[in-house]
């Protein structure tokens, strides 16, 4: 697939995010890209919230694989992106990885899934999303 924007998000980390040495726990780290995604989805004028309550359309993460390299501390500054690698029917497969200045302390793959909110089964994501993505 061509065409394929990836995308990235800067946060700090806070007090909140971190364990009682200072370092990032590591679930936090699953935020972090969650909030990528989503940051990734409203950049492209995708309203989860409006798919939710208009079309009873949501996303659900299925699968993440997770190499923790280094971590991150109090304080430091993260990049997290998220690239699209495969789209298909109800999948969505994005590559994504979290890093402190040139170095990086997280790469991941997660695998989200489109669902019918009422039924909370798997549907194909709708068509008019990510149109220009499912030219080949």
């Amino acid at each position: 697939m061509q065409n394929i924007p990836s995308f990235s998000c800067r946060y700090r980390i806070y007090w909140e995010d971190t364990d009682a040495g200072g370092v990032v726990y590591y679930a936090n780290y699953l935020k972090f890209m969650e909030r990528c995604r989503t940051d990734w989805l409203r950049a492209l004028g995708i309203d989860q919230g409006q798919l939710h309550a208009d079309r009873n359309v949501q996303f659900a993460v299925v699968n993440v694989a997770v190499d923790f390299l280094r971590p991150a501390v109090l304080d430091d500054e993260i990049t997290v992106t998220a690239a699209l690698e495969r789209f298909s029917g109800a999948a969505i497969a994005f590559k994504q990885t979290i890093w402190r200045g040139e170095t990086q302390i997280i790469d991941a793959s997660t695998r989200v899934v489109c669902l019918d909110s009422l039924t909370m089964k798997p549907r194909a994501i709708p068509k008019d999303l990510f149109l220009e993505w499912r030219k080949e």
